[in-house]
C-alpha cells in the first residue's frame, strides 16, 4: 500500500511540474509523472521506487542541486539516489544532445534495479507517446526532439540493449517491443 509520503510526493510533483508542458504538445508534464509512476507500479515498484518515479525528472527540470536537497529532506537518500540515477544533467545550459545520452547509457551497466526500473518505466511511457504521436504527426514528431529521428532512434535502441545487457525483464520486454513497432513504422513509411 501507498502511505501519506507518497501522496505528498504527488503533491510535490505536481506543484514542482505545474508550468511544465510535455514537447511541443500542450499537454501537462504530470500527466508523464503520473505515466511513469503508473508502469513502475504495474511492474512491480514499492513506495520508494513509485515516489522517485512521480519526481524522476525534478532535479534534471526543476532546480538542480536545492531541489535534490528538498527531495532528501523530504523523502530520503533511497529515493534521491534513485531520481540522481534517472537524471542526465542538472546543469544549465545542458551539456549536448549525444554527450547527455551516451553519458547516461553508459551509467545503465551500475545502476541499482530500482534505477533501472524507474528509467525503464520512463523509457516506456515516452516511446509510447512517440509511437502514438508518430501515428498521428507523422514525420513532423521528430522535430520535437534534438536528437531528430536518426538521434532519438539511436538513443532507445541503445538504451534497451544496455537494460537487456543487465538482465531480461518484462518491463525490458515490453519496452523494445514499443521501440521495434515504431522502427518497424518509420521504416515502412520511409
Amino acid at each position: 500500500m501507498l502511505s501519506s509520503r507518497f501522496t505528498e510526493a504527488l503533491t510535490y510533483a505536481t506543484e514542482l511540474h505545474a508550468n511544465q508542458v510535455r514537447k511541443s504538445s500542450g499537454v501537462p508534464y504530470i500527466s508523464h509523472l503520473l505515466g511513469v509512476t503508473s508502469i513502475a507500479l504495474e511492474y512491480g515498484a514499492n513506495e520508494d521506487e513509485a515516489i522517485a518515479a512521480l519526481l524522476h525528472d525534478a532535479i534534471e527540470d526543476q532546480g538542480g542541486a536545492a531541489t535534490r536537497a528538498e527531495i532528501r529532506r523530504r523523502f530520503g537518500d533511497t529515493v534521491t539516489a534513485i531520481v540522481d540515477g534517472c537524471t542526465d544533467a542538472e546543469i544549465i545550459p545542458k551539456p549536448p544532445w549525444r554527450q547527455r545520452k551516451e553519458a547516461y547509457i553508459a551509467t545503465i551497466p551500475q545502476a541499482s534495479p530500482s534505477i533501472i526500473l524507474v528509467s525503464a518505466a520512463d523509457k516506456l511511457h515516452n516511446a509510447r507517446s512517440i509511437l502514438k504521436d508518430y501515428r498521428a504527426l507523422g514525420e513532423t514528431v521528430w522535430e520535437r526532439f534534438k536528437g531528430g529521428k536518426d538521434g532519438t532512434l539511436w538513443y532507445y535502441r541503445a538504451v534497451i540493449e544496455a537494460f537487456i545487457a543487465k538482465g531480461t525483464t518484462p518491463l525490458s520486454e515490453e519496452l523494445e517491443r514499443v521501440v521495434a513497432e515504431l522502427e518497424q513504422l518509420v521504416k515502412d513509411e520511409g
